[in-house]
């Protein structure tokens, strides 16, 4: 009974009868929350071993899911679980998918629970996400209600955007990322972050990914359904991949080049972005891109750059703006990438009003701030809308989305910022955003706690109602009801206990004291402070620059900086700064210093209690 009960949300009960009559009706515990549940008598047990249950899967499409699915019950602690083909006996999980369920749609499915599980959907997608909730009931249990559910999302987009455009984070936390989102049913991870250019070596400075990193979360994506969206963002935010091109660089009439911006009037520009995209390519593989198009003129303005002018007169006339020369930009991406089977997406922000020419059909637009173009206006001439609102933003060292306030105005994906729509026709779907304005306000360890609730609200308003229970209180108990996805790895464990050790890699030694954080890091007390990473130029307030010397400075605890990671490799550990990412090197004189990962001879050490 005990796991009975672990499962239904809970109810008020006046006496034994009541209560017993109440469990047999309480809907089970999910997120996304399940809105059409039909009790029925009796339950469903899972059983490990021999003659236990079994995933039974007869086309291709449903072995795909059903592989899948006994990958994470493994990983859950399930056991081996054995996918069949044959005939479904009691206990057993049955996946079905029947394209003539149409009314289904692309993600829906019918779940039934009682002598077996049966997932039926329309497509592989929809038959996923049944298991995904499959997963989550037997996470509080092996006993399940019998009932049965049609669960279909009000939303064809939900998702989460992360930057990882300056500051580098792990791709083991990224692929946390990936299991979480798809055991709450999201669907869409846009990632702006830099892929390590073989065509431009030049553009390599550090916060790169390598191709085959990124090719192993594409395929963990494809695995759990999650669609990873790459952008670049351009003509503004361009200094990770110009700030060694200035002749790509925007100049204004003072004849200073401005390093974050693109100058649109250059074919060479144009050309220079288009082969990025061209390299991108060879590892993602979603059908859409984006090109961010925000913030082109922040902190100036087109009056500064005559040469726009001129070149949107030159190309629309005496009567074209500055803007239309942006916008032109923005269609020239956009005609590249529908050309290479893409749809382009874009912020709105650089949607002004100030321009004579339209941006191109079907362009979809991700509204994150309240300007002059509502989103009535974008929706009436006809561009997909997705809600990216600052209200569900989550800045590194400064605005949290206030998840509890949202839920408790029930707030959905209609509601942008400036302005509620009456209904919901035209917007696809809604995300959240992290992103790394001050990349030391925290480490993504304590970005992945403070995202957790943030997470699971977009999941459960994307999916379904945005207020299934009647206090947040209660959401989060129906969150941590569910957990988290199974495979997903513990970031916070510290291989060694605390105490004061010798660490030795070649002839260097450093004599330390270890201490754990709360977030999951270690600090390194040495003689004359904690070791941290100090100097060089500063980028979103953190010191990316490779060569940056480690030195011993006061702790200070409030210091991210003074955080590392300790790395398991073979003969030992490397030294993992939390915030860079970058790894300690022992330079031919014995001194400290960061560079990226990949670069060879990253020091390795050994460590012995002193």
């Amino acid at each position: 009974m005990t796991a009975l009960l672990l499962l239904v949300a809970p109810v008020p009960v006046a006496g034994a009868a009541e209560a017993g009559r109440a469990a047999d009706t309480a809907v089970p515990v999910t997120v996304p929350a399940l809105a059409d549940w039909t009790p029925e008598t009796g339950h469903y047990a899972y059983e490990s071993g021999g003659r236990g249950t079994r995933l039974v899967a007869g086309g291709r499409a449903e072995r795909r899911v059903a592989d899948t699915l006994a990958d994470d019950l493994r990983a859950a602690g399930r056991g081996g679980v054995p996918v069949v083909s044959g005939g479904a006996r009691t206990g057993d999980i049955v996946v079905d998918v029947r394209p003539g369920r149409a009314g289904l749609g692309k993600e829906g499915y019918e779940l039934r629970v009682g002598k077996r599980l049966s997932v039926t959907a329309a497509t592989e997608a929809g038959a996923f996400y049944g298991t995904r909730t499959v997963l989550q009931l037997l996470a509080q249990g092996d006993r399940l209600p019998a009932g049965h559910t049609v669960d279909v999302p009000r939303y064809e987009e939900r998702g989460v955007g992360v930057c990882a455009c300056y500051v580098h984070i792990t791709t083991e936390w990224m692929e946390n990322l990936v299991r979480d989102m798809a055991y709450h049913k999201l669907n869409q991870l846009l990632l702006e972050l830099k892929v390590k250019s073989d065509a431009h070596p030049e553009a390599n400075t550090w916060g790169y990914y390598t191709k085959d990193e990124i090719r192993r979360l594409v395929a963990l994506g494809e695995k759990y359904h999650v669609t990873i969206v790459p952008e670049i963002n351009s003509p503004g935010h361009m200094d990770p991949w110009i700030e060694n091109r200035p002749d790509l660089q925007l100049t204004d009439s003072d004849g200073n080049k401005q390093p974050s911006r693109l100058d649109i009037t250059r074919p060479e520009a144009y050309a220079y972005y288009t082969s990025l995209m061209d390299e991108y390519a060879q590892v993602f593989k979603a059908d859409s891109w984006h090109m961010g198009a925000d913030e082109y003129m922040l902190g100036s303005d087109f009056a500064k750059y005559p040469q726009v002018l001129e070149y949107a007169r030159a190309e629309y006339g005496e009567d074209a703006t500055p803007q239309d020369a942006f916008i032109d930009f923005v269609n020239r991406v956009h005609s590249y990438a529908a050309g290479k089977g893409k749809r382009l997406r874009i912020w709105n922000d650089g949607l002004t009003g100030a321009n004579t020419v339209p941006v191109t059909a079907g362009t979809t637009v991700e509204h994150w701030l309240d300007v002059a173009t509502k989103p009535s206006r974008l929706r009436a001439q006809g561009y997909p809308l997705m809600n990216a609102a600052y209200a569900l933003y989550l800045v590194r060292g400064g605005f949290h989305s206030d998840t509890k306030g949202l839920y408790e105005q029930s707030w959905d994906p209609r509601s942008f910022e400036g302005e509620k729509l009456a209904s919901r026709e035209g917007v696809t779907g809604a995300k959240i955003s992290l992103w790394p304005d001050n990349g030391r306000g925290e480490t993504e360890n304590e970005v992945a706690d403070d995202a957790d609730p943030a997470l699971r609200h977009i999941a459960q308003v994307t999916w379904g109602t945005p207020h299934p229970d009647a206090t947040y209180d209660r959401f989060t108990a129906r969150a941590a009801a569910v957990g988290h996805a199974p495979g997903r790895r513990d970031l916070t464990r510290v291989p060694v206990a605390n105490g004061t050790y010798t660490l030795r890699s070649g002839a260097a030694s450093i004599t330390a004291k270890v201490a754990r954080t709360p977030d999951g890091y270690v600090t390194l007390k040495a003689v004359d402070g904690c070791l941290e990473v100090r100097g060089g130029k500063l980028t979103l307030n953190v010191p990316l620059q490779p060569g940056v010397e480690v030195s011993e400075q006061a702790c200070d605890p409030g210091n991210t900086l003074q955080r590392w990671q300790l790395a398991s490799v073979r003969g030992g550990y490397r030294l993992v700064n939390a915030i860079t990412q970058m790894a300690v090197h022992v330079s031919d004189d014995g001194r400290l210093a960061q560079y990226p990962p990949d670069r060879p001879r990253a020091a390795v050490w050994q460590l012995t209690v002193a």
